[in-house]
């Protein structure tokens, strides 16, 4: 069934709170210094100001998936925007640290009933397959319209007006989205759903949250201490006890049934990974245009807008693609273009500059675009409606997942790459040299400094390199990971469907 423009206009209303949140996430790292002097946040408490958010999108994204299977989608959504609505005007007024820190999550835990409330209403609305996949390009788009945006509008914010200005942002667009929403969006609920158990949402809570913590940790101090192990240990054991729960209960928080379809748990692989590698690329890309290069923020922000102008491209090219070619073929192409652009960062040794990365970030988050986008439609797509909540949750968690895990991998690859190739180009530099691009450019000794530029130059190329074989296995592994297997009972034809699109 096709859908009509009452459908189109509802996508555009929840582009709304998609848009938003990217803009969220930008503009508080280039508040976060006036936030610093005005309220006295000490080091703790600004990167708790910074995580907390996270930590709690992402331990309550599969809770709340299911809570709007059950309640109603719709209805999830708008709570969840009167509730983002009213913790930002919390955060914007907050006095003390403390008071910003508990704003912050209240924002996290508002933002996990967003995500799969949107992307699970998309399921709902667009029952074709190859229009959910360019309504899901859409959706990626406003996310990285946003991404686009949201330094420029928060540097003017923070020009004219104080720090609080960035959060009161969310207010009028989600009183909108609280008045249209009821007017254009459908209602959705599973019949029967059954009560949540509080035993696996305690564990899957137990589960991602030392998880997160700990890849958040490794990335931060860049190395691995005992700490974020044990940490992420506990989090494994939790997620081990979750998993055999789920397989008794009659009414799972999390049906497993869905990582059976092979369609499903394929594309689930490719989107994290690809999560993966680009979020380690864009971290050192910053780092390169700012530390080596010497470019201000607004200078390397401005720089870094190509990049997803060009991803913003491949979401709605990717869709348009699909109806052409087989999906498989979609995944391939996307993912050998992400190669190449990861290969040209690669040259960067030979061919140093702002010039080469600009031009491989664009190509590789084009190509990372098209499985991105057509992917994550095809998973909703390979299950039955009745558990899309709980798949956009999966596909969000994911997401959060693969940031975290490319900033600690790849992040800790350039760090490695940086010290051994700094200490083979200059024996004497210091062990605080050693371990901080920024203590060696802004040391006195300029003949170090000089070669810390060039060591990172080759960390980038390294992580340029593991990208590139990265996505190469990822395009050759696309064919076996997504072809058709079993779909749960209800979803068959969908998926069929979906994999042909």
């Amino acid at each position: 069934m096709k859908a009509t423009t009452r459908e189109w206009i509802g996508l555009a209303v929840l582009g709304l709170p998609t848009l938003l949140i990217s803009i969220d996430v930008g503009v508080l790292y280039l508040a976060l210094p006036s936030i610093t002097e005005s309220l006295g946040a000490n080091t703790i408490e600004q990167l708790w100001i910074l995580d907390v958010y996270s930590f709690l999108l992402a331990g309550f994204l599969l809770t709340m998936g299911n809570v709007g299977d059950r309640i109603g989608r719709r209805r999830l959504l708008l709570i969840g925007s009167a509730a983002f609505a009213v913790a930002s005007l919390w955060a914007a007024f907050a006095s003390t640290p403390g008071e910003l820190i508990a704003a912050r999550a209240g924002l996290g835990v508002a933002a996990a009933t967003l995500a799969p409330s949107t992307m699970a209403l998309l399921r709902n609305m667009f029952h074709d397959p190859q229009q959910l996949a360019t309504a899901i390009g859409v959706w990626f788009a406003c996310f990285m319209g946003g991404v686009v945006v949201g330094p420029l509008i928060g540097g003017m914010l923070l020009e004219w007006l104080w720090w609080g200005s960035v959060f009161l942002l969310a207010v009028p667009v989600m009183v909108v989205l609280l008045i249209l929403g009821p007017l254009l969006l459908p209602e959705y609920r599973v019949p029967h759903p059954g009560p949540i158990d509080g035993a696996s949402v305690a564990l899957s809570l137990a589960t991602v949250l030392p998880v997160v913590w700990a890849v958040k940790e490794v990335a931060r101090d860049g190395s691995v201490t005992w700490t974020p192990l044990v940490a992420a240990m506990v989090g494994l054991v939790a997620g081990a006890v979750f998993v055999r729960r789920q397989r008794n209960l009659a009414t799972p928080l999390l049906d497993l049934s869905m990582f059976r379809t092979r369609v499903f748990s394929g594309s689930l692989v490719i989107v994290l990974v690809t999560g993966v590698a680009m979020a380690g690329l864009s971290l050192v890309a910053a780092v390169y245009l700012q530390s080596v290069l010497g470019l201000s923020p607004l200078a390397a922000g401005a720089l870094l807008i190509p990049q997803s102008v060009a991803m913003l491209a491949g979401f709605q090219i990717a869709p348009a693609l699909s109806r052409r070619l087989p999906l498989i073929a979609v995944a391939v192409i996307g993912l050998s273009l992400a190669s190449a652009g990861f290969l040209v960062v690669a040259v960067l040794p030979v061919m140093p500059g702002s010039g080469v990365l600009v031009v491989g970030l664009c190509v590789a988050s084009f190509g990372a675009s098209f499985p991105m986008a057509v992917l994550s439609a095809v998973m909703l797509g390979s299950v039955e409606p009745a558990r899309a909540g709980a798949a956009a949750a999966v596909n969000e968690a994911s997401g959060e997942l693969g940031v975290a895990m490319g900033v600690a991998l790849l992040g800790s690859l350039a760090a490695g790459v940086y010290a051994v190739t700094l200490a083979a180009l200059q024996p004497e530099a210091s062990s605080l040299a050693l371990a901080s691009l920024e203590s060696a450019v802004r040391g006195e000794d300029a003949v170090v400094a000089s070669a810390a530029r060039e060591a990172y130059t080759v960390a980038v190329s390294a992580v340029g390199l593991a990208g590139a074989v990265i996505f190469t296995a990822l395009a050759g592994a696309a064919g076996p990971l997504l072809r058709r297997g079993t779909a749960p009972e209800g979803a068959a034809e969908d998926a069929d469907a979906a994999h042909h699109a």
